[in-house]
Parts: structure tokens; C-alpha cells; sequence
């Protein structure tokens, strides 16, 4: 089972695709699709959109998690991002692909086991979960692959089944 994990932005918009096999996860790819500032904003979009549907078609999810859209201090980016999760969902969508949300703090916990756990915790824990030589770079490469994470032990997968000891 494959699931892809979105940290969905506007300007970089984290991707990453796991593979769940014989209850162990392992990352096939991931990375960012980024979006020049200066560019209009639909065709940023756009952008988003093509690249993740290239990436849909090239690695063929099974199901595919995106964070819930959290209103957190810096309210100004929440609509861009808003945008940008939307793009998300309508590609999901047009590939008939299962869509899993989880809340920042569902993400966090499914990764480190604590909820609370700060941008740096959830990084190492990445890190250490695929055993990576380096960090996940930026943060939303290592945040998709978080949510990857998430998505695969969700949709029930033996990987899932293993970490719970069921």
C-alpha cells in the first residue's frame, strides 16, 4: 500500500509518498513543489496541481493525507493555504483517491507519540523512522512525510497493525 501525505502550502507544498509492506514503512519519495512569489496566484496553483498530478500518476497512491487547515497565530496565510489544500483535494479527488485528514496534533502524535511535539521533534522522529542520513529538507518535506506516516497506519495497513501490536 502506498499512501501519499500533503503538507499543503501555497508557496512550498510538502509531499511524500511511503510504502507500507510486511507491517514496515519505507519512503519512496519526497520533496517539495515550490511557487515563485511573483508569479499570479492561480497559475501557482496551477503549478501545484500539475506537479502533484504528474506525482499521482507516476507513483500511484492508494490513499493520500493531507493536514486539516489550522488557524494558528499567523491568520494571513491561512487562506492561501486554504487555496492551495484545495488544489490538493480536487487532484485527489480526480484520481478517485481515498482522502485521510488528520490535525496537526493527530500527525504529531502518530510520529513521536506526543501530541505537543515541536516542529524538531517531529523531523528527528522522520529521520530516525527511515533511518536518513540528514534531516528532511525544508520542514514541509519532513511534515508530508509525517503525514504519510499517519495516513498509512490510518488506512489500516499491517504496518499500521504492527506498531499497534494488534
Amino acid at each position: 500500500m502506498i499512501a501519499l501525505g500533503i503538507d499543503p502550502g501555497s508557496a512550498i507544498c510538502g509531499f511524500a509518498f511511503v510504502q507500507a509492506h510486511n507491517a514496515q514503512i519505507s519512503p519512496l519519495h519526497f520533496g517539495v513543489i515550490t511557487t515563485s512569489p511573483k508569479a499570479p496566484f492561480p497559475d501557482r496553483l496551477l503549478k501545484i496541481h500539475s506537479e502533484l498530478d504528474i506525482l499521482i500518476n507516476s507513483f500511484h497512491p492508494d490513499v493520500l493525507g493531507i493536514e486539516k487547515l489550522f488557524f494558528g497565530r499567523n491568520s494571513t496565510t491561512a487562506l492561501p493555504v486554504a487555496h492551495a489544500r484545495g488544489v490538493v483535494l480536487l487532484a485527489a479527488a480526480a484520481h478517485n483517491l481515498p482522502i485521510l485528514e488528520f490535525a496537526p496534533n493527530e500527525v504529531k502524535l502518530s510520529i513521536t507519540g506526543y501530541g505537543r511535539a515541536n516542529k524538531h521533534q517531529v523531523t528527528f522522529m522522520v529521520q530516525k523512522l527511515f533511518n536518513l542520513k540528514s534531516p528532511p529538507h525544508p520542514d514541509d518535506a519532513a511534515d508530508a512525510l509525517a503525514i504519510a506516516v499517519a495516513a498509512a497506519y490510518e488506512a489500516d495497513s499491517p504496518a499500521r497493525r504492527n506498531f499497534f501490536g494488534v
